[in-house]
């Protein structure tokens, strides 16, 4: 196999179990390594039959940003199970056969040393459970007892309703550029935070499919997917998470 290697590549967040480190960021280090045939990209010059970095990079900081994640071991399999997923509808890259995660904490031990955690997994590790809904299908990645990963397939010309939150709060990015979101284009890479009672709703007016990356605290509630008539929330996406494209 080949492999496509992001070192360094350092995200504050929240990371940690004791109630200092849940109120307060703290830089994480990510140093990933993507095994995977890179022959085709190589012969077709085309990033889409590759693994693009600096798209998963933007993926990778927008997780840990959004999950606020308690144990290094759980960020590792949360970022394994993503990474290894077979490609989205709405993404064009290729799959992943195996993923090396080394997550390092530079500030946990006030610079005596720097804790650190490795794993590797293969494809076959990775299962997803896919569910159908009415606008398409949602990819459930990995969730914890704080939140949940969630790819949201919307098949062509679809729509998720205008709808509503009152317990779960939503941070959603786009992993591709056809989506309208509240009536606009969305481009790929726009990252959409949903206040509670915020109505929200995307449609898909393009021929294929398009999705969404959603992270939802706590984990998704059935019950609280709650569809509204009315005029979607005057939400704008936030600026650029990073220095990455996606």
């Amino acid at each position: 196999m080949d492999t496509i290697r992001v070192e360094g590549l350092t995200v504050d967040c929240v990371v940690g179990v004791y109630p200092h480190e849940r109120t307060s960021v703290q830089p994480l280090r990510v140093d990933l390594e993507l095994a995977l045939d890179t022959e085709t990209a190589a012969v077709e010059e085309r990033v889409r039959s590759s693994v693009n970095y600096a798209a998963i990079s933007s993926q990778l900081v927008f997780l840990l940003r959004s999950c606020r994640f308690r144990l290094l071991e759980t960020a590792a399999h949360a970022l394994a199970s993503y990474v290894l997923a077979p490609p989205a509808a709405g993404e064009r890259r290729a799959q992943v056969d195996r993923a090396r995660i080394r997550l390092s904490k530079p500030g946990a031990l006030s610079g005596f040393a720097v804790p650190s955690l490795e794993i590797e997994r293969s494809a076959e590790w990775c299962r997803l459970v896919v569910q159908e809904r009415s606008f398409g299908t949602v990819d459930v990645v990995h969730e914890t007892q704080d939140a949940g990963i969630y790819r949201l397939n919307v098949a062509p010309g679809r729509t998720i309703p205008l709808h509503v939150h009152r317990q779960m709060r939503q941070t959603e990015m786009m992993l591709s550029g056809g989506l309208h979101c509240q009536g606009r284009p969305a481009p790929a890479g726009a990252v959409f935070r949903w206040p509670l009672d915020a109505p929200h709703t995307y449609h898909n007016p393009t021929e294929r499919g398009q999705t969404i990356l959603c992270v939802t605290e706590p984990p998704f509630i059935e019950a609280d997917q709650i569809e509204v008539d009315g005029v979607p929330a005057d939400v704008s996406p936030e600026p650029p998470w990073g220095l990455f494209g996606a």
